[in-house]
């Protein structure tokens, strides 16, 4: 009996051997033909140059659309198409414009509105600012705030390795922000940039209102400018602001999710899917965030299509809508899922940039997950060295909490993503190709290693 045994795992020590051998080639094809071949990096091109900026409801986010079909269809999609959606329609307008003023000595500032802002008055407006460095001095001090200009000078905090944990610590200043200091009478909000750069680049992003609360004017600083006015501050307490935006939010227009799929050989019912979102901020061409995850998710499919695999289940591309201001387009994406009691298999996200590889994150049952950090010895030649648990995105989210569907999301190098992050500095000359090329080869060998054998 000893002895069978031994011989059986020495059989399946053989077996696994072979097959870790097998992958290995397979991944070695997937990788020569994208960093020969790959078209991700000129698909990116395209769309920041030609589209640019894209804010859900925009005329360019229709180009966008275009831009998505032709994509899908040039990288062989069995079948393209659109699933429409009801988007929000936010539009900066004019250019903003802020100064601080001190003894009748104006110093502009850099800001930009922050997303589904209202503007200011016409004429914009001028006030007393009061500096706070968290809710809590808020609260402490809500008695004083009433007909000023909040200002939220809250810090990325530098000693979180992983920007994504500073961005999450900090952005709820930007988020919430404006309705808290409208809850105790300020009539307009400045928030510091989300970011630890070295530049002066004001970062947009969302923001939302409570209803039960004026919507009064809030912007984002650039960090520079946020400093020279935490510094005027500090040593001259009569400073006041002039802000000025031009923002409004109009009613919901159609925007669309666009797909596209190889249709399985074997469980053609069971769903892969893999995606970025399509929408953007304005100041930027959107490049990192997200134009790098579209064309990794598109490039999964050409790569596939390109080296003659026939995937066993269905590998399915989706570049969503208003992920930035809304998620209407991963909302829909799922609510028509559910509908259509289709089996979603597996999702893989994109939405971190296209920097250097280094893990991915997932969302799933442990056993899952311990079958698949055995593979991790096959991405290590190509920069990820991490499989690890918790992980997912936005946009496939709601599949997440509507099915229970396994999820992952890509995680490349974070230290410079905040440098761009919804500001005008994310363009297309801020990738590299080579690291972005590599981002679709590790997400191509995850997407073949779990169509191959399952979860």
């Amino acid at each position: 009996m000893i002895r069978k045994m031994f011989a059986g795992l020495l059989l399946l020590s053989a077996f696994s051997a072979a097959a870790q051998k097998e992958d290995s080639l397979m991944i070695r094809k997937i990788a020569d033909e994208i960093l020969t071949n790959g078209k991700a990096y000129e698909y990116l091109k395209v769309l920041c140059k030609t589209v640019g900026g894209r804010v859900a409801g925009s005329p360019q986010m229709a180009k966008a659309e275009a831009w998505g079909v032709k994509s899908l269809q040039d990288a062989g999609a069995d079948k393209v198409w659109l699933q429409e959606c009801m988007v929000p329609h936010w539009v900066r307008g004019a250019k903003e414009q802020a100064w601080f003023t001190i003894a009748g000595k104006n110093t502009p500032i850099d800001i930009l509105a922050l997303g589904n802002s209202m503007g200011s008055s016409p004429k914009g407006v001028t006030a007393q600012v009061m500096l706070v460095n968290s809710f809590e001095e808020l609260e402490q001090r809500k008695n004083e705030v009433k007909g000023k200009i909040v200002f939220y000078n809250y810090r990325f905090n530098d000693k979180f390795v992983r920007t994504f944990q500073a961005y999450g610590d900090a952005s709820r200043y930007r988020g919430g922000g404006a309705s808290r200091a409208a809850k105790y009478g300020a009539v307009g909000v400045l928030v510091r940039s989300m970011s630890h750069a070295a530049d002066n680049n004001p970062h947009t992003g969302a923001m939302n209102y409570d209803s039960a609360y004026a919507k009064i004017p809030a912007a984002a600083v650039g960090l520079k400018d946020a400093d020279k006015l935490a510094a005027a501050i500090s040593s001259n307490k009569n400073v006041s602001v002039f802000l000025k935006t031009n923002a409004q939010m109009l009613p919901d227009v159609k925007g669309h999710n666009v797909i596209g799929e190889l249709v399985g050989t074997e469980f053609p019912e069971q769903i892969i899917t893999i995606g970025g979102h399509l929408d953007s901020w304005d100041p930027g061409e959107g490049a990192h965030d997200d134009g790098a995850g579209c064309v990794h998710s598109i490039e999964v499919l050409r790569v596939l299509k390109a080296i003659g695999y026939r995937p066993k289940r269905t590998i399915r591309i989706v570049l969503f809508a208003n992920e930035e201001n809304g998620l209407r387009g991963g909302t829909k994406y799922a609510e028509e899922a559910k509908a259509k009691n289709e089996n979603h298999y597996f999702a893989l996200e994109s939405d971190a940039g296209g920097f250097t590889p280094r893990s991915f994150g997932f969302s799933m049952k442990p056993d899952q997950l311990a079958k698949v950090q055995q593979w991790t010895d096959l991405f290590k030649p190509y920069g990820v060295t991490e499989l690890t648990a918790g992980g997912g995105g936005a946009d496939i989210g709601p599949l997440g909490r509507t099915f229970g569907t396994p999820m992952s999301g890509y995680v490349p190098d974070s230290q410079r993503y905040f440098d761009i992050h919804h500001a005008r500095s994310d363009v297309f000359e801020n990738v590299n190709k080579r690291e972005l090329e590599l981002g679709a080869v590790n997400m191509a060998a995850l997407i073949y290693l779990i169509d191959k054998y399952g979860l």
